[in-house]
């Protein structure tokens, strides 16, 4: 018997979590309750990070006019990643790839200014404090999903672009958009394997023991 072991509930639920967490394109304007987006950012914020640096950075993005700048900016790189994409371009544009104006909340999430000083794990990985901020989103898309809200990550921007957008300071980097909210329904499965994008590995492909490919 492991005492450190959740119940059975408590284990299906966790993994339901990650079976079920979508990236969302699609919101209902409906707000969410009163203390559920500070429940969500505390779940973030307890996430592990490389020397306990916590690189995190969140703004919430109240101000209309400065959600519809972020907007426009992101539909300016969506025209341009369409560009790059060539052949695949009329299929990318069929794709929604936001929902910024239509959600409840809209979050950016940055990487803090004198990174540098921290040492401890990233000294042959400086991208270490990019891994720490990646587990701290997960665990909001996870603590969302939980309680039925709904999360997409946007990164279509330039990240200078929208550092100073958000009046971030010099040295600072962002790294994500975040679209929270109430939907209709979650989908299914993610959405760029409903719009045959592409599909999930197989664990073969992905996974090896002791030397890559075996």
């Amino acid at each position: 018997m492991n005492p450190n072991k959740f119940s059975d509930a408590e284990i299906a639920s966790v993994y339901k979590a990650i079976r079920e967490r979508r990236d969302m394109r699609h919101f209902l304007p409906t707000p969410l309750e009163a203390g559920q987006l500070e429940r969500f950012i505390q779940a973030a914020h307890m996430a592990p990070s490389v020397g306990l640096m916590q690189p995190w950075r969140f703004i919430r993005i109240t101000d209309t006019e400065l959600r519809r700048a972020i907007q426009q900016h992101v539909e300016t790189e969506r025209l341009a990643t369409a560009d790059a994409l060539e052949q695949r371009s009329h299929e990318f544009m069929r794709l929604k790839v936001e929902g910024i104006l239509s959600c409840a909340e809209v979050l950016v999430v940055g990487l803090t200014d004198h990174r540098e000083k921290y040492i401890f794990g990233r000294r042959t990985m400086p991208e270490m404090d990019l891994a720490s901020a990646s587990c701290a989103i997960q665990n909001m898309w996870l603590a969302a999903r939980a309680e039925g809200i709904a999360m997409g990550w946007v990164s279509l921007f330039d990240p200078e672009t929208l550092r100073q957008l958000c009046k971030m300071p010099e040295g600072s980097q962002p790294i994500a958009i975040l679209c929270l909210g109430h939907t209709a329904e979650f989908y299914p499965a993610p959405m760029l394997e409903i719009e045959a994008w592409d599909k999930r590995k197989a664990l073969a492909d992905i996974c090896f023991e002791n030397s890559w490919g075996d």
